[in-house]
Formats: C-alpha cells, sequence, structure tokens
C-alpha cells in the first residue's frame, strides 16, 4: 500500500513498518532543484506516479556473438516486467560487456577474459552509482560475467539479486554426447591423426546445440553454483536450463523478491558473509569445480571486506571429499544435475551432514535452511550424479594449494586422482600457449615431460589467460596421463589432467617459473602440497643475474592498465584494492 512519496507500508513478522524504498533514487526524482534531471525521466516515458517508485537497475550482459550471452536481453525483459509489476518499483534496463572464452580461447582475445570480469563490475558500479539506482538486478552468462557482477553489486552495497542465464544442453554427433570441451579435445586428435577430417568437422558443428553457457561443471557453472550458495541469486538459478521453462519463471519472480529485499534493506554485506564464503567453497569441492573459483572467490571477498585466502581453500579441501560425478573429469552435465533436484538438493544434504551454514540470509529474505527445506532429498540408490560421503569420487578436495621455490605465493592444481597425485618429469618450456601447439604438433612433448608455459600472468601476457586450447590437445594427443602442464597463466573449468596454476610470483614479477630451463627436473606433489625445481639455489642465482625480462605486451589501452592495476593471483587478480 502506497503512504507517500517512496514510502510503503511492509508487515515482517507480524510487524507493520513504514519503510522508504527509494532511498537513493529520491535523490533525482524528489529534489526541486534538479529539475532538468526529472525532464529526462519524463523523456524516457515516466508518468507522475513513476517518481514515486524504487528504480532497479536490471543489467545484462547480453551480446550476440555467444551462445552463453544471446538470450539474456530476453530475460531482462521478463525481469523488467516483474519489477515493473510490483506497483512500487520500476525497472531500467542497462547493459555491459561480456567476453565468450569458447570463442576466444587459443587466441591473444582471451587476455581480455578476465580483464573483462573488472571492466564488468567497474560498468555496473559506475552506471548504477551515477544513475543512484535502489537495486541492481545482474543477468550473467559467461563465466567471468557473474563474479564482475557480484563485485560491481557488493562496491554500491545495494540490495541486489543476480539471475544466472543458464546452462546449455548438450550437443550430440554419431551418438555421442558433446560439449564444448569436445570440440578443443578434437584438436588433439586431429594433430595427432586420431580422427578424420568428416568427424573432426561433425564434432564442432553439433558441439553446442544453442543457447546457455558450457553444460559441465566448468567454470560458469561452478561459479554459478557457489553464488547461489552464497544465497546472491533465487534457488535453482544455477541449474535451471537457459531454455527452461523453470528459467523463465524465475526471471519473473524476482520483482516480489526485490521489493522485500528493498523494504528490508537487505544487502550484499548481508549476505556475503564469511560462512557464506566457506559454504561456497565446500559446493565447488563438492562438485569438482573450476579451479576459476579460487581466483574469483577470493576476489568476490575482498570486495566486500572478507578475508579470504587460498589456505582457507586448502582448509577446506582437505576435509570435503569430491561427490559430484561432472564433466571434464567425470560423466554428467549440469542438465543432469537438475533433474535429480538441482543445486537445493545437493544444499539439503549437506546441510543434514553437517557441512555447511544453514542461519544465512539470503536474497529470497530468508535463510539457507528456509530456502532448501522443501528441496527434493537425493536418493543415492536412483541416481549417482551425487555420490553419498561414504563413497566418493576423490576422498579429499581436487583443488590443491602447492607451495615451493616455483610458487612462493602459492598455486592452483586440479588434481582428480585419475592421474595420480604425485609427478617428477622432465621440464619443456614454452613462451606462450602457440609455442606449446607447435611442440604438440612436432611432437616435442614425451611421456614423462612437464610442460611449462611461461609469461602468461596477470602482467606477462596481460591478462592470465586460460589454457584450455594446450590441456585439450594434451587430452586429445593421448598424452593426458603422461604429461603434467604448469603455468603461471590459468585454466578453463573445463582443463582436466595433471595440471597447475597461478603461480605466484609469475615469471615477469621474478618468479623461478621464468628461470626453468629445457631438461631441468620438476617435482610435483600434491600430497604434500609441494612445487619444486631440482636446481641448486647457486644455479638459480647465477640465471636469474642473467635473466632479462621480456617487454611488456601491452603498452596502451585496458590490458595495459590491467597490467598495471591487478593484484597477483593469489590475491584474486583485483583492481581496486
Amino acid at each position: 500500500m502506497q503512504s507517500g512519496k517512496g514510502l510503503m507500508k511492509f508487515t515482517y513478522n507480524g510487524t507493520t513498518t513504514e519503510v522508504e524504498l527509494n532511498k537513493y533514487s529520491k535523490t533525482l526524482t524528489q529534489d526541486p532543484t534538479q529539475p532538468a534531471t526529472q525532464a529526462m525521466f519524463y523523456g524516457i516515458g515516466f508518468k507522475d506516479e513513476d517518481f514515486d517508485k524504487a528504480q532497479v537497475g536490471v543489467v545484462s550482459m547480453d551480446w550476440d556473438g555467444n551462445p552463453c550471452n544471446m538470450h539474456l536481453n530476453q530475460l531482462g525483459q521478463k525481469v523488467k516486467a516483474s519489477v515493473d509489476a510490483t506497483g512500487d518499483l520500476i525497472g531500467l534496463q542497462f547493459h555491459t560487456i561480456g567476453v565468450s572464452d569458447g570463442i576466444a580461447n587459443g587466441t591473444d582475445g582471451m587476455r581480455y577474459s578476465l580483464v573483462s570480469r573488472e571492466v564488468i563490475a567497474d560498468s555496473i558500479e559506475t552506471n548504477a552509482g551515477g544513475e543512484y539506482y535502489d537495486g541492481i538486478v545482474g543477468i550473467p552468462g559467461c563465466d567471468k560475467n557473474m563474479p564482475g557482477t557480484i563485485m560491481g553489486m557488493a562496491r554500491l552495497n545495494r540490495p541486489s539479486i543476480m539471475v544466472y542465464g543458464g546452462t546449455i544442453e548438450h550437443g550430440e554427433y554419431n551418438g555421442e554426447s558433446l560439449n564444448i570441451v569436445s570440440a578443443f579435445e578434437a584438436l588433439g586428435e586431429k594433430l595427432t591423426g586420431n580422427i578424420s577430417d568428416e568427424d573432426y568437422h561433425g564434432v564442432i558443428a553439433n558441439a553446442i546445440p544453442g543457447q546457455g553457457a558450457c553444460g559441465g561443471m566448468y567454470t560458469a557453472n561452478t561459479m554459478a553454483a557457489a553464488i547461489e550458495t552464497l544465497g546472491m541469486t533465487l534457488p535453482f538459478s544455477s541449474t535451471n536450463p537457459a531454455k527452461s521453462d523453470d528459467k523463465q519463471r524465475e526471471a519473473a519472480a524476482v520483482g516480489e523478491y526485490m521489493k522485500v529485499l528493498l523494504a528490508r534493506d537487505i544487502k550484499p554485506s548481508d549476505i556475503l558473509t564469511r560462512e557464506a564464503f566457506e559454504d561456497a567453497i565446500t559446493v565447488v569441492m563438492v562438485l569438482g569445480g573450476s579451479t576459476n573459483a579460487v581466483l574469483h572467490l577470493i576476489a568476490m571477498a575482498r570486495t566486500v571486506g572478507v578475508d579470504l585466502t587460498q589456505d582457507d581453500f586448502q582448509a577446506i579441501s582437505d576435509k570435503t571429499p569430491v561427490i559430484g560425478d561432472f564433466k571434464p573429469s567425470g560423466k554428467y552435465m549440469q542438465e543432469d544435475f537438475h533433474r535429480i533436484g538441482g543445486l537445493p538438493a545437493l544444499l539439503k544434504f549437506l546441510l543434514k551432514e553437517g557441512r555447511i551454514h544453514g542461519d544465512r540470509l539470503t536474497v529470497t529474505g530468508k535463510t539457507l535452511a528456509e530456502n532448501i527445506e522443501n528441496a527434493v532429498t537425493l536418493n543415492f540408490d536412483k541416481q549417482d550424479v551425487i555420490r553419498p560421503f561414504d563413497k566418493p569420487i576423490k576422498k579429499t578436495g581436487h583443488l590443491q594449494i602447492l607451495y615451493g621455490n616455483l610458487a612462493s605465493g602459492g598455486s592452483v592444481a586440479k588434481i582428480s586422482g585419475k592421474e595420480g597425485e604425485q609427478f617428477t618429469g622432465t621440464a619443456r618450456v614454452f613462451n606462450g600457449e602457440q609455442h606449446f601447439i607447435e611442440g604438440i604438433e612436432t611432437g616435442l612433448l614425451h611421456a614423462g615431460d612437464v610442460a611449462v608455459i611461461k609469461n602468461i600472468g596477470p602482467v606477462g601476457a596481460p591478462g592470465m589467460p586460460e589454457m584450455l586450447k594446450p590441456t585439450s590437445a594434451l587430452i586429445g594427443a593421448g598424452l593426458g596421463k603422461t604429461v603434467a602442464l604448469i603455468t603461471d597463466g590459468r585454466f578453463s573449468g573445463g582443463t582436466h589432467g595433471f595440471v597447475v596454476g597461478h603461480i605466484v610470483p609469475e615469471a615477469v614479477k621474478g618468479g623461478v617459473i621464468g628461470l626453468v630451463e629445457d631438461d631441468d627436473i620438476i617435482e610435483i606433489d600434491a600430497i604434500n602440497n609441494t612445487i619444486n625445481l631440482k636446481v641448486s639455489d647457486e644455479e638459480l642465482a647465477k640465471r636469474r643475474a642473467a635473466y632479462q625480462l621480456p617487454e611488456p605486451k601491452a603498452t596502451r589501452g585496458v590490458l595495459a592498465k590491467f597490467a598495471k592495476l591487478t593484484d597477483d593471483a593469489a590475491h584474486g587478480c583485483i583492481t581496486d584494492f
């Protein structure tokens, strides 16, 4: 019931109070000394009654060039309609960028991917802050979209909800289920002559059937699950498929929930607590999620003022089994997860097992426990997408934080257990991923080698690109179990094999990875969490004295700006610290 300019009577827990919904937008809509501002609102179609409504910025990363994002504007329109339908709020759509990892991977364009996270956060903060929006609904698709959205919301700290664009369906060719990683791995098969030209084209043409984010437990679905666990989305947002009535219903429900958030002044800082991040890490571990979760969760936590470190990931990994059998190393896709009850079913199970905190606040205005009260109870006799804790895929977490002379500031390993947990091998050094692909083509890599891809860190690349093309090529070439790969870059959620990334310090910042030479011995131990170059301190000192810092690869523009501003990978690569 409307009772005044921007005021509404709101009842919660039996108590009715008068609340101000338009606490920010009234600066523009109610101030009589802002006539030009108000004339602009009339210009976009405002009626007199609209000036009393709270304004909700509805931002999507919609663009035609990416299956992950191509439908987000339609979802945005659905969200705007639901906001407008409340009667007390008005939705105003705007847009920001997105970079397709699936398209950019394997090219210099991938340097812009991590950078896009910061640009998205900057643009949401800039637009919503400049326009005095009272609340924000963010609609991301691809993986950097999501942490960028949360970071932008957290900086402003106004009532906010994220709506994930949803997962894609699987593709199919010759009776085989396909996804984006199938296309990358087909390259390795082609380079080694293990696939015909016809089948190579068949995989490419059928891997991506339409809209939605990459369907395995890759970075997009990992981050969507983590953010739903944090409490920043409505239940089921992370598993509702992009092309589903469930996703449409989710978008249509947002308006009423946003009204509750505004009425109760529930902000991201109220939701994004230390306990929330611990629960998100737990979910990443049980699902076998992407290494990028380490980078992004640390960045999101720092943005909201929560002290989260790589060591927190290790502590939770040590006590958390992997129980989700998902691609890239497992069998199932996000669509399969949804069919057995989605993330709420998993959260219900984890809460029952005492693995997560149920008393945390979420964007529904309810606690996590209240949100999942009526979720499906997982039946381990009828499904094996999620296993019980006494029958895990891996007894401890797949993400391991390794330290040693190669990574004095830490590194992130993705160890499924299928490729072993220790590897000692001979270094083969590559200056970037194209050099590596040439090494695959020429047969330079052999069983027992450790491929070292250097100078591709946050500053060195700049932008810390993903190494999905190299790791997929290794798998496709049949070397995935016999060759390890280490890098100061990072990996896709689609990466599997014996891989270690996020090496800190990176090569151009004095990291030992920049001093590695061919035929050196490298020892990786994911049991004792060490990564070492077996070269004497005297020899390393000699090499360091002769080391010449590479020329910067970007001297102007957004890449150069990122290189100047970014923190290291161990601290989330944020640029506003």
